[in-house]
C-alpha cells in the first residue's frame, strides 16, 4: 500500500468523517465518491506501510508549504523549501505525484510583457553577450522596469536591479511614472548600498538607460555600459525572468486597490526573494544565502 493507496486518502477519509459525524451510510458515500467499499474497509482495518507514514507526514509539510505562500510553490520550489526547512531528504518526482494527488499545483500564470519603442540619445554594445554567469557579486548587474496596474486602472513602474552572482535584488524602485528619475533613484540607491561596486552594467535600450544622464552616473560610478541589441529581449533574459517571477508569484494573484497597497506587497515581496526563495542554480540556497557563501569562498 504505497501511493496508490494515498491517491484515494482524501475520500476515504471524507467517508470516515461522514459516516461517524452525520451517520450516513458508508455504502451511498463510497457509491457517490467513486470508490470500492471493500476498499473503504481495506483503508479503515490496514496497518500503514512505512511509505505510506512517510507519504502521510510529507502530504502535511506540502500542505503547511502551500498554505504559507498562497499557493505560488509548484513542485520544483515546493521540493527545496522541504528539502531546507524540513531536513528531509525527498525527490522532486515524489513531490510532484503528492502534489497531483492532493490537487495542488502552482496558481502562477506567466504574462507576456508589453514593450516601449525608444529613440536613444547614447547606446551601448552588447558586452554582456548573453554570458549570464558570475563567479561574484558585483561582477554583473542586470535592470529593467516593468509595468503595473492597481485600483481603477492606473498604472505604476517598478524598477529593479540583479546582480548576476547570487541572483539577488541589489535595488529596487515602485515609481508612479515611467521616467529618467525612477531610474536614476534606482541606481543611486545601488550604488550607495555598495559603493565599492564596479560590474558590467547591463539593460534593454529604453529611454532611461540611452540618455547621457545616466551614462554620466555610470561612467562616474566606474561602471561599464552594455546594452541588449534591438528587439532581442533574451539578451536581459534572468531580469525579465525575474519579473516573470515576481508577478506570478505575487503580483498577478492579488488586486491593489491602491499605491501603497500595492507598494507594501512588493516590500514583502522582494524581502521573500533575497532572504528566503530557495533556488536551484544557487545550490538550494536563497540569493542571500548564496552572497555569503560567494563572499566566504573568497576571503
Amino acid at each position: 500500500m504505497g501511493l496508490s493507496l494515498v491517491k484515494h486518502e482524501a475520500e476515504y477519509r471524507a467517508v470516515q468523517q461522514l459516516s461517524t459525524e452525520k451517520n450516513y451510510h458508508i455504502t451511498i458515500l463510497c457509491g457517490l465518491l467513486g470508490i470500492h467499499r471493500s476498499a473503504y474497509y481495506k483503508w479503515l482495518h490496514r496497518e500503514k506501510s512505512q511509505r505510506e507514514r512517510e507519504n502521510e507526514k510529507l502530504m502535511e509539510q506540502i500542505k503547511e508549504a502551500y498554505e504559507e505562500r498562497d499557493g505560488i510553490l509548484g513542485y520544483r520550489q515546493m521540493t527545496l523549501k522541504i528539502r531546507r526547512e524540513s531536513d528531509t531528504i525527498v525527490n522532486h518526482k515524489r513531490v510532484y505525484r503528492l502534489m497531483q494527488v492532493m490537487g495542488l499545483k502552482s496558481v502562477c500564470r506567466r504574462k507576456r510583457k508589453v514593450y516601449i519603442k525608444s529613440t536613444p540619445q547614447i547606446t551601448a554594445e552588447n558586452k554582456l553577450n548573453r554570458d549570464f554567469h558570475a563567479k561574484q557579486i558585483h561582477e554583473k548587474w542586470l535592470t529593467d522596469v516593468t509595468e503595473l496596474k492597481y485600483g481603477n486602472g492606473q498604472k505604476a513602474y517598478l524598477s529593479a536591479i540583479l546582480d548576476l552572482g547570487d541572483r539577488s535584488i541589489v535595488s529596487y524602485v515602485l515609481g508612479k511614472s515611467n521616467n529618467n528619475a525612477l531610474v536614476f533613484h534606482t541606481f543611486d540607491k545601488a550604488v550607495s548600498n555598495y559603493p565599492e561596486a564596479k560590474p558590467l552594467f547591463h539593460s534593454d535600450r529604453g529611454f532611461q538607460y540611452t540618455s547621457k544622464i545616466f551614462k554620466e552616473k555610470l561612467n562616474q560610478a566606474g561602471m561599464v555600459q552594455s546594452m541588449s541589441r534591438v528587439g532581442r529581449c533574451i539578451d536581459n533574459g534572468p531580469m525579465e525572468g525575474f519579473f516573470a517571477i515576481f508577478k506570478t508569484e505575487m503580483f498577478h494573484l492579488y488586486k491593489f486597490s491602491d499605491f501603497e497597497s500595492l507598494e507594501s506587497a512588493i516590500d514583502d515581496y522582494m524581502d521573500y526573494y533575497n532572504n528566503q526563495r530557495y533556488q536551484k542554480r544557487l545550490n538550494g540556497m536563497t540569493p542571500m544565502e548564496y552572497r555569503h557563501y560567494l563572499i566566504a569562498t573568497v576571503a
